[in-house]
């Protein structure tokens, strides 16, 4: 079931009926809980068993560790843990991956070995609810927070349906204190949700999926060298495609948890208005960043032991990170581009802070930001920071060629027509969807621009109500228009 189709809509309204209703609240959370099985279920059933083994084994361990005081044996139950959350997670996303490379090095040091290819089918969301519960056992090993209290809460935690399949990726105290006691969602929260959801479906139907998929799809399947401005065409439509898709996800599941009383952490900031690339992974998909940081890259070290171990330390998590999106070594390469991207920012920084100090910061110390380190400026908004925002935007564009890519050989090509003028390159796009492209790319950096320093949620409560009412039906009578079909969300294979 996705966000995106008139059964969701169904399903929610009937939620939202049963939510409202004098039920007690554990009777409340019960329907909520059964109402996210549902939900996962409609993609393939048998897979919830994977979802209750996680939840359960996860919530005894989590208790245990807690309350053991003996070392190897805490040490033991965390093994526990992570062995059966990333033995999961390894077998259905990673099997084929590791099995063709296997095959590969055997063969390649003389080895006759031809297994034959797994069938292996992946299941919804298994990345975001394995770290959902990961953090749950490792917070319950270091004692940061204290277990849940009830097996139902928990449950609910770990599959909450606006976040079950993509995300926000959510803490236990950010959501389980909501369970503990009766929430239900006041008139505002009930307007607001309903404009996010609203919002949401209108980036990811009207502009990622109506707007946007096509001349990406067209541009990454072609099997031909393209004309430049083919090239770059496709690859500012995939990048807005895959923020409107992802953002559009993010705030529905935000507005559709707003409707039921529940705060989710945000996940998008405007990340086309970033000012480097510390600043785009404060913004972009910042649920993960916030986890990688705190579950990885500070356990690595951080930026603690010296400037060395903490470029070490920036590339093992963004090749981790780029891991984590996919079972393909172009994900890699485009974790390891970030990776670099990120060396690069931190050498001129610290160039800059022995050449001129007093000029160029106010001192301050590094502080770890989501997801990695850097030195706090206290930055002006000026022509030459949009002109950076510019660059970053450029340069993660060049990464989103390997995020697409299905191999090497197209990844290459692909760049190749980006960066040079192939002699009789392919055509592909029409003057008018060239056109399209263009003003939709314009006004998304434009839009994250001028948002940068603001929420959504602050410029609609300061808007007159006829204003808000033009908008919103504008948005809602686009999304009817372009409803042809309820493709899925492209986190979802994620």
């Amino acid at each position: 079931m996705v966000f995106n189709s008139y059964t969701f809509i169904v399903f929610f309204l009937f939620i939202l009926i049963l939510h409202n209703l004098p039920f007690p609240w554990k009777v409340k959370k019960i329907n909520l809980l059964l109402a996210s099985y549902i939900f996962y279920a409609a993609w393939n059933p048998p897979f919830i068993l994977l979802l209750w083994l996680s939840t359960i084994v996860d919530y005894f361990v989590g208790r245990a560790l807690y309350t053991q005081d003996n070392k190897y044996k805490k040490k033991l139950l965390l093994v526990i843990s992570l062995c059966g959350n990333l033995g999961m997670l390894c077998f259905f996303k990673y099997g084929g991956f590791l099995l063709e490379n296997f095959t590969h090095l055997v063969n390649a040091v003389g080895i006759n070995y031809h297994p034959a290819k797994p069938n292996i089918i992946l299941p919804a969301g298994i990345s975001f609810y394995t770290f959902t519960t990961l953090c749950y056992t490792i917070d319950m090993y270091k004692r940061k927070s204290k277990p849940v209290k009830s097996l139902l809460d928990f449950s609910l935690f770990v599959t909450f349906f606006p976040h079950l399949v993509a995300g926000p990726i959510v803490r236990p105290p950010q959501l389980v204190p909501q369970f503990e006691t009766p929430h239900s969602a006041s008139q505002k929260q009930i307007m607001q949700g309903l404009f996010l959801i609203s919002l949401g479906l209108f980036m990811k139907v009207v502009l990622a999926d109506s707007m946007l998929a096509e001349p990406a799809n067209t541009v990454f399947n072609s099997k031909d060298h393209l004309a430049m401005l083919d090239a770059w065409m496709g690859v500012l439509s995939f990048s807005g495609q895959i923020f409107f898709d992802f953002a559009g996800y993010s705030t529905c599941a935000v507005g559709v948890a707003s409707c039921l009383g529940f705060v989710l952490p945000e996940n998008f900031l405007y990340p086309y208005a970033a000012i480097g690339f510390s600043d785009f992974w404060r913004r972009w998909h910042i649920t993960l960043s916030a986890w990688l940081r705190d579950y990885l890259y500070i356990p690595l070290g951080g930026n603690r032991k010296g400037k060395f171990r903490t470029y070490i330390n920036l590339m093992i998590t963004m090749l981790l990170g780029g891991l984590w999106h996919g079972a393909s070594w172009t994900y890699v390469v485009w974790g390891a581009l970030h990776g670099f991207y990120l060396w690069v920012e931190k050498l001129i920084q610290d160039f800059r802070m022995r050449s001129k100090p007093a000029m160029v910061i106010v001192a301050q110390p590094d502080v770890v930001i989501q997801g990695f380190m850097a030195p706090r400026f206290l930055k002006k908004v000026t022509s030459s920071n949009f002109i950076l925002a510019l660059i970053t935007f450029f340069l993660v564009n060049v990464t989103w060629v390997f995020f697409r890519s299905p191999d090497f050989t197209s990844a290459w090509r692909m760049l190749t027509s980006m960066f040079s003028n192939v002699p009789k390159g392919t055509v592909l796009l029409q003057t008018l969807t060239i056109i399209k492209v263009s003003l939709i790319i314009i006004c998304m950096v434009v839009f994250h621009w001028m948002m940068r320093n603001t929420r959504v949620l602050t410029v609609v409560n300061k808007m007159p109500w006829w204003q808000l009412g033009i908008v919103w039906s504008v948005m809602i009578l686009l999304i009817i228009l372009s409803q042809e079909s309820s493709s899925s969300f492209i986190y979802f294979q994620f």
